[in-house]
């Protein structure tokens, strides 16, 4: 990446204040370009979603690793649930989504309780293991709460063999004008569900799979306690990724924490962080770390500039901390600030092989949290930080309540944020569809097929907030 005329601003830069150049491109179409990150961790997306209790579950994980990013299973969460979620997630299938469950005589109320933890918003009804009808939200509607799903299922759902191709089943579900089929294994037991969007995105993604064909997940380990025994139980698990994580990576507590988890001779990538210069950079990948996180401060749920006046501009932070890890051979993850997929594309362009996000996927169907409604009927869920006074709180459970106390007393976060639902894009994968486009597009604008590529080519200028404001869309006329 060069600025612009060669210009290198003497001040440090977010996302906001800079620009991408359009460059001579040969590229025909946005699906020619190559997305699949070089870092290790085998995601085909450079998407990772951030270790936040409230954003990261297993539902979450599934489906964001089937579209080819992958998820940061949260350090506070005990190993027998961590082994459980990598475990479940490997055995997901790759193109079926997992449905809701339910038999026949389970009531409306359960129906309409479990229905909004899914983006297809519906339930298959099964019997003895096989699919027996489907029901939606709509078919709950002016209900009895108490009536038995039996009564007012689909009782003759669209169904697909398990080995049917993507493209056909697309046909299928279009033709039949379903909201979706419901796919079957040769013994008649259910396989999975997809939608006519679902089916058209198998054809589109590739997902991020291990050498034995299941879905990739990472794990986190923070700097306290007995960090090799917590990263040997992971790996023990089957995580794709360690990443050993703390709020301020560039001391002493995080490298001796790294070379504790190097100690193991770990087989799969080690992410560090968060840092935000050469420096620390270098530290790190010195440490053992392979990846390192960047980022102090850019999160929306973060109060720690506020609080502090520490951090840095991301843009920046970015650039700089990138450019010392590609010089050993190693990586960064553009962790927190991304608030638009131009975000996102500048983070790449910047010299990142990925960029995590937290919020922005906080209010979606998969985030682990209740659906909720406000007064105006609109829907979110419930997200807060990771330094914040709630997430102190259930990460010293275990500890006696002077402790707690004392630890609560000070906060770097938001403990409750209210995270609404986009009504256009209500789901994780419509989130990642509305982020590669952009991607996507930012890289035929610079000439560029793969990830490498368009940091190698971009051509970044420096916009004052008035050259921002005018590339925002108007939603009403002036």
């Amino acid at each position: 990446m060069r600025f612009l005329h060669d210009q290198i601003p003497d001040h440090d830069l977010t996302y906001d204040d800079v620009f991408m150049v359009p460059r001579h491109s040969a590229i025909a179409s946005r699906y020619d370009v190559d997305l699949a990150t070089s870092d290790g961790t085998g995601a085909t997306l450079p998407l990772v979603v951030a270790n936040m209790t409230a954003i990261a579950g297993k539902r979450m994980a599934e489906t964001v690793a089937r579209r080819g990013g992958i998820v940061v299973i949260p350090q506070d969460i005990p190993i027998p649930v961590v082994a459980k979620v990598i475990a479940d997630v490997k055995t997901r299938h790759l193109v079926f989504d997992t449905p809701i469950e339910l038999t026949r005589h389970q009531t409306v109320a359960e129906a309409l309780s479990l229905i909004p933890k899914r983006s297809h918003r519906a339930a298959v009804v099964v019997d003895q293991g096989r699919p027996v009808g489907v029901v939606s939200e709509a078919d709950c509607a002016d209900v009895d709460r108490f009536a038995q799903v039996e009564h007012v299922m689909n009782p003759r759902p669209v169904l697909i063999s398990a080995d049917t191709d993507p493209r056909d089943a697309f046909d299928a579900i279009d033709q039949s004008r379903s909201a979706l089929a419901v796919a079957v294994h040769a013994d008649g037991t259910l396989a999975g569900v997809l939608t006519r969007t679902g089916a058209l995105r198998a054809t589109l993604y590739t997902p991020a799979v291990d050498e034995s064909g299941g879905l990739r997940v990472a794990a986190a380990v923070g700097v306290n306690g007995d960090v090799a025994q917590r990263a040997a139980a992971l790996l023990a698990a089957g995580a794709d990724c360690l990443v050993v994580d703390t709020a301020h990576g560039h001391q002493d507590r995080m490298v001796d924490a790294l070379r504790a988890v190097r100690s193991l001779d770990p087989r799969v990538p080690v992410a560090a962080g968060n840092v935000v210069s050469a420096e620390g950079t270098r530290a790190l990948v010195e440490a053992g770390a392979d990846i390192v996180k960047v980022g102090v401060g850019p999160g929306a749920m973060c109060t720690t500039r506020m609080m502090t006046g520490v951090g840095r501009p991301q843009f920046s932070a970015v650039l700089e901390c990138a450019a010392a890890a590609r010089d050993l051979g190693k990586h960064v993850w553009a962790d927190g600030g991304v608030r638009h997929p131009r975000d996102v594309a500048l983070a790449l362009a910047a010299g990142a092989s990925s960029v995590m996000v937290g919020s922005w996927f906080a209010g979606t169907h998969e985030s682990p949290g209740d659906l909720l409604t406000d007064s105006k009927g609109r829907s979110y869920k419930v997200s807060f930080g990771m330094a914040s006074a709630r997430a102190v709180a259930n990460r010293t459970l275990t500890e006696s309540a002077y402790d707690r106390a004392r630890k609560g007393l000070y906060e770097e976060g938001i403990s409750s944020s209210r995270m609404y639902l986009d009504r256009d894009r209500p789901g994780v994968e419509d989130l990642i569809d509305h982020i590669c486009s952009g991607v996507r597009s930012a890289a035929t604008y610079a000439g560029a097929t793969t990830l490498a590529e368009l940091h190698e080519r971009a051509v970044v200028g420096v916009q004052s907030a008035a050259g921002y404001q005018e590339g925002r869309p108007l939603a009403t006329s002036w």
